[in-house]
């Protein structure tokens, strides 16, 4: 009769291969998705792509409370943004495997340098592909009347930023009277880019309403605004026929959105 082995005592050979020196304490580079904090570890999902966003690569990964606290507060003041889903990072990792559970990495130290290198080289190709398109002026060509009074919003409904807006405008010490409508849209997250767009081409069809058109966000973490950081919404803000203005986010903050507006602070 064969003699076999069980499950675990196989699943136990595995971990000796998954967790021996060469897989300990090396440095990777992944994007990081579904980023969740339960019971103060870090959970998340750990991706590579190609150059046509498909998968090549994924495992999960895990930053232990023990931790996750001094790595959070660390790469927050070097880049101005929480650790969270769709950045790319380099990360120190040792694997592991959990005979219910299978592989994951481990992570114990992130370099905040390569983070912010990315973002960066984002940023440039987008300005550097408008600009080759010949677009990226078009807008900021554009000239507000003296004293724009009807202006289209596009923000989300119920934001404090909006609310904020709207509260400065009509309490004007000079007694100003404006028109204004809200063309709602979401402000934060994978879909705000095309939500945002939507609403612009609204605005677009009602264009002989209008001055001008304000696009709001308030502050908040940095990675909220990760959002804006788009091509498709760049090159429509820039290409857009009436003058833009951009207030997202806090004074510090600036976005290639707002770079392709005709004004960036409202």
């Amino acid at each position: 009769m064969t003699k076999a082995m069980t499950l675990l005592e196989m699943l136990d050979v595995v971990r000796t291969f998954v967790q021996q020196p060469a897989t300990q304490n090396v440095w990777v580079t992944a994007e990081v998705q579904d980023v969740q904090v339960r019971g103060g570890h870090c959970y998340m999902e750990m991706l590579q792509k190609d150059d046509a966003g498909r998968q090549q690569a994924r495992v999960r990964g895990c930053i232990w409370a023990s931790n996750y606290a001094r790595i959070a507060r660390s790469f927050y003041n070097a880049t101005g943004q929480q650790f969270a889903s769709g950045l790319k990072v380099m990360v120190r990792v040792s694997a592991s495997f959990h005979p219910v559970f299978g592989i994951s990495l481990v992570i114990n130290e992130v370099n905040p340098e390569f983070t912010m290198g990315d973002l960066l080289r984002r940023r440039n190709e987008i300005l550097r592909r408008l600009q080759a398109e010949g677009v990226l002026e078009m807008n900021r060509q554009l000239r507000w009347p003296l004293v724009p009074q009807r202006i289209a919003v596009v923000s989300a409904p119920g934001a404090a930023g909006y609310g904020d807006f709207i509260n400065q405008l009509y309490t004007n010490p000079s007694h100003l009277r404006f028109t204004t409508r809200l063309y709602p849209a979401v402000m934060q997250g994978a879909s705000a880019p095309q939500s945002v767009i939507a609403a612009l081409m609204a605005v677009a069809d009602d264009a002989p309403l209008w001055d001008g058109v304000v696009i709001i966000r308030g502050g908040g973490a940095t990675s909220d605004l990760q959002a804006f950081e788009d091509y498709e919404l760049a090159a429509t803000v820039a290409q857009f026929p009436l003058p833009v203005a951009i207030g997202i986010g806090h004074e510090r903050d600036v976005t290639e959105i707002g770079r392709a507006s005709c004004r960036e602070r409202v």
